[in-house]
């Protein structure tokens, strides 16, 4: 067994948060070590040459001797509990009085200056993150955006130590590793079935998600999922919720945000004040409504601008591949909802885009499952779709949960499913790619799956002008 010196702060795992974790601990001067599972992790040769100095391990945890380390730093991709990790992650570090095994945002915590905005969720957390980063900036807030999207918490340090706001999306990966959050504002959009292989089952999952709820100032929820309020242990100061029914019209003071009419028209309404027509929003989608409403209400709590809050929403597309509309031909919209990866997302999709249509669905769907139950799409599909066009590792086990409710084929791969969806679809509908399943059966990534179809879209939509 390999003795790690005493003293030594290890970060496990060398992916895009693992080399943030190195950089901050280089800038700090912790003396550190590195640790990789994988015999030759990517990017092994620029990690050495970044640190010439740096004692590098790859192989199984267990093959360390970690007993008289400072603490370990896990990469949100490396379990906590992992084998070699195990013991020490009920242990308790004597100079932090935190755990030994630590994420990146307990190093974040300990060196941010300024206020935390955090969200998490199983779907929407992108779009959330993003419109309310367009939001500061529009309000002259200068704030900084990353954590599970884009640029890694710790970076933003180094990248804008002058922020006032640091405005971060986070994963139950990143929260089950951080002790103490302390957030001004953290938002709880959703929970559904995802990342069960990690987290074992859903309380686990729910309670990692939970975790952006300790020592926060205020939380914003969604009134329509209970599971989404923190806790009572918690002793979260203030909660608003968000909804997509009317807040109590005789509740002049009701702090609720949510969907309902102004004038004879639906609008975004903050209790029984009207702030936006649901017809100038940039974004299609109740989906997306509901988007904007928590957007709006973190918003309100950071002290942002009421019009420069409305004015992002109306310009505001909405993220490339999350409902995204790609071309519509011959009067069917094609959308691009690769980013759909778990059953809710996709959920969300269906009922956002279906009722809108004056045709019917056409859902493109597939991959891995992850041992999702994909039962929920059915009745949903029932009401909005014409056919679900299934491909890749799971379409068995979509039919099997599906074909009782809405007629279903399957295809090899997602573009023979896109030929037979451009047949089938007629003037008023809309093809939607949104897989309910992760990627990496036929695809690097949901972006590559999403990058395919839009580029067979564009095909298509080039063929069928050059025939007219």
């Amino acid at each position: 067994m390999i003795a790690v010196p005493e003293g030594t702060t290890v970060v496990v795992g060398l992916g895009v948060s693992g080399r943030a974790i190195c950089r901050h601990l280089a800038r700090l001067g912790v003396p550190f070590a590195i640790a990789d599972t994988r015999a030759e992790p990517p990017g092994l040769d620029e990690v050495k040459r970044a640190y010439p100095d740096v004692a590098i391990y790859c192989g199984p945890l267990t093959a360390l001797d970690l007993s008289q380390v400072e603490e370990v730093v896990v990469s949100p991709g490396v379990d906590p509990r992992a084998p070699g990790l195990g013991a020490l992650a009920d242990e308790i570090n004597p100079h932090t009085g935190e755990p030994r095994v630590v994420g990146e945002m307990a190093l974040f915590v300990r060196a941010a200056k300024a206020p935390i905005a955090a969200i998490t969720g199983s779907n929407a957390k992108s779009t959330v993150t993003t419109l309310l980063g367009e939001m500061a900036l529009a309000s002259g807030v200068n704030a900084a955006v990353g954590g599970n999207l884009g640029t890694p918490a710790l970076d933003l340090l180094a990248q804008m130590p002058d922020a006032t706001l640091y405005i971060l999306e986070l994963s139950s990966f990143q929260l089950e590793t951080t002790p103490i959050l302390g957030a001004k504002c953290a938002a709880f959009l959703n929970l559904c079935e995802d990342h069960l292989d990690r987290h074992g089952d859903m309380a686990t999952y729910r309670a990692a998600k939970q975790r952006v709820f300790i020592a926060a100032e205020h939380a914003v929820v969604n009134g329509d999922d209970p599971h989404t309020w923190p806790d009572v242990s918690h002793r979260v100061g203030h909660v608003t919720p968000f909804t997509r029914h009317a807040p109590e019209k005789d509740s002049p003071d009701d702090n609720t945000w949510g969907l309902g009419e102004s004038d004879g028209e639906p609008c975004l309404l903050h209790g029984a004040t009207p702030w936006l027509p649901v017809r100038e929003l940039g974004m299609a989608g109740q989906h997306n409504q509901l988007n904007a409403l928590t957007a709006l209400a973190m918003g309100q709590v950071l002290g942002f601008e009421h019009k420069a809050m409305c004015d992002v929403l109306r310009r505001f597309k909405g993220l490339k591949h999350r409902s995204e509309v790609v071309a519509t031909v011959e009067g069917v919209r094609w959308v691009n909802d690769s980013k759909g990866t778990n059953v809710g997302a996709t959920l969300a999709a269906i009922e956002g885009i279906g009722p809108t249509l004056s045709g019917k669905l056409i859902l493109l769907a597939g991959g891995d499952g992850k041992g999702a139950d994909f039962t929920p799409l059915a009745a949903p599909l029932a009401a909005h779709a014409r056919q679900a066009l299934l491909f890749g590792r799971d379409a068995l086990r979509l039919d099997a949960a599906l074909k009782a409710y809405v007629e279903t084929h399957h295809y090899a791969d997602l573009t023979q499913a896109m030929e037979a969806a451009a047949q089938l679809a007629m003037p008023g509908d809309c093809v939607l790619l949104s897989p309910a399943c992760a990627s990496l059966d036929q695809f690097p990534n949901y972006q590559r799956r999403g990058d395919v179809f839009c580029h067979w879209v564009a095909e298509h939509a080039l063929s069928v002008k050059e025939r007219s």
